[in-house]
């Protein structure tokens, strides 16, 4: 018999999404067709009752298992299942002695929460080969997706306000409306484990980091005030939409946000994101009865295009800010971390505008390498682009040694140089020339140097440092495979005060 961990919840003054018999039911982000977690983590149930009832739970289906009673506290029972391997169906019961709630066709897998504004939000529907995708929906019955509403809140919620889209075996009609990013992720990454996975939506277009960060981890970087528009006040999004979701053992999260943020706080982001990244991780550690790992894996999308063209509208300080300014993942400061690098993917006739590039699939693909190799310990998954190892500089030329082979198209525009007659940071404000490429070899690119005054010398480099670098996937660095774009970096020879220089 399974010994129980039981934790006191506080219910809060709502009236929670789900169905029952009698005074008996689960919360609202379980239901049929659900995937909980696997082993060797252990899958947290939780719901509501009549107060100093005993509820027991059991597990029916491959394997039998059946808690010992907890006692209703305050209206909220919780258990904690034995560890449970992967697959499946099974029924769960939740047993008092009036009354019982049973969820049905429940699969034991990974479960991976989707979070972020619009680009995660992009539904599968709009995609390119929209209905190619769809139409593959019926093949995959183990990765079952989950959708959060749109709601906010003043105060941490225990529970749910909604639910948009319940636990659902994919189909095509259903899928439509879900994250294609979400969907894409999971279906691909089912495609390599072969066991189930469950998809955890949690997402709202437009909305800033802020919002989706608990009150302790804006105060570590300074950020109390915030805009007017109610979906971007602080931590609303997080008390309604990530808060009650804490209890739920998860596998890890995946993330695409930051656009909007380009123009706000853009120079708190370097802290904001990674203090979010932290601040999640204890809370769903701690909240989960330290189910869900302390440091589980955490991926997200670099900011893809919006504007062509010169500008200077955040995107490039927003990208770099994105690997708190390390230009990779992962990093002293964000470890656990994986990224896919998205600038190479502009949709300059998108219907849904330039900031909304059809191109999930590669965008997906691109996660589930860096998820293999973090989050799966696969060895030998190539999953980061080339990064330089070693910068050096002459008044003709700009030597770079990568960390990787690398495959070259000669460009004329797309490095920068900083020019500087005295030794000081570069700055937006310094001046930028274009570094054309004039050789290369399996793990160097030579720049010419030549646009520099004679009297100044290089302080600085940068790649890719604009909103839209490059066309579709036709940027001048990649892996030698061709898969992975190299990502933006920037370079000061004469580093700002505080400012480490990094290498990879």
């Amino acid at each position: 018999m399974a010994v129980v961990t039981l934790c006191v919840v506080y219910i809060l003054f709502l009236t929670p999404v789900g169905s029952c018999d009698g005074n008996l039911r689960f919360a609202s982000y379980y239901g049929d067709h659900m995937v909980l977690q696997k082993s060797p983590e252990r899958a947290v149930l939780w719901g509501y009752g009549s107060e100093g009832a005993q509820v027991t739970v059991s597990l029916s289906g491959p394997i039998k298992q059946k808690t010992s009673p907890v006692t209703v506290t305050k209206g909220v029972w919780r258990v904690t299942l034995d560890p449970v391997e992967a697959g499946g169906p099974y029924n769960v019961t939740a047993a008092i002695q009036s009354s019982t709630a049973t969820l049905t066709d429940v699969l034991f897998g990974d479960i991976w929460l989707c979070g972020g504004q619009s680009n995660m939000y992009f539904k599968t529907s709009q995609i390119f080969n929209a209905s190619e995708e769809l139409a593959l929906a019926a093949k995959y019955p183990h990765v079952r997706t989950f959708m959060v509403a749109l709601n906010l809140s003043e105060t941490e919620l225990t529970d749910l306000i909604q639910v948009e889209l319940p636990w659902t075996v994919p189909t095509a009609r259903n899928l439509s409306e879900f994250s294609a990013v979400c969907w894409l992720f999971g279906r691909y990454m089912y495609e390599v484990l072969k066991y189930p996975i469950g998809l955890v939506e949690s997402c709202w277009g437009g909305t800033p980091v802020e919002a989706w960060s608990s009150s302790r981890a804006l105060q570590q970087c300074g950020l109390e005030q915030t805009r007017d528009s109610p979906k971007d006040r602080n931590s609303v999004l997080w008390n309604a939409m990530i808060h009650p979701l804490l209890n739920m053992t998860i596998k890890g999260a995946i993330w695409y946000q930051g656009e909007a943020n380009a123009d706000y706080h853009q120079d708190k982001y370097k802290c904001s994101f990674p203090a979010m990244i932290d601040d999640w991780r204890m809370a769903f550690h701690q909240g989960s009865g330290r189910q869900t790992a302390i440091d589980f894996p955490f991926g997200f999308v670099q900011l893809s295009t919006y504007k062509k063209g010169p500008t200077d509208d955040g995107f490039p300080n927003i990208r770099w800010h994105q690997t708190a300014d390390f230009g990779f993942v992962p990093n002293p400061w964000m470890q656990r971390t994986f990224m896919a690098v998205a600038m190479d993917l502009p949709d300059e006739t998108s219907p849904y505008g330039t900031i909304h590039p059809r191109d999930k699939q590669d965008v997906a693909y691109r996660l589930t390498l860096g998820a293999r190799a973090v989050a799966y310990n696969e060895k030998d998954v190539p999953f980061l682009g080339p990064f330089p190892n070693q910068i050096q500089s002459s008044r003709m030329y700009v030597n770079i040694t990568y960390n990787q082979s690398v495959s070259v198209t000669p460009s004329k525009d797309i490095f920068e140089i900083c020019c500087s007659g005295i030794q000081a940071p570069c700055g937006p404000k310094s001046l930028w020339v274009p570094a054309p490429i004039t050789k290369w070899g399996p793990t160097i690119v030579q720049l010419s140097a030549i646009l520099c005054p004679p009297t100044d010398e290089v302080a600085g480099l940068r790649y890719a440092w604009r909103d839209w670098p490059c066309d579709f996937k036709a940027c001048p660095i990649y892996s030698a495979s061709g898969i992975l774009p190299a990502p933006p970096f920037i370079f000061n020879r004469y580093p700002q005060k505080g400012e480490v220089r990094k290498s990879h």
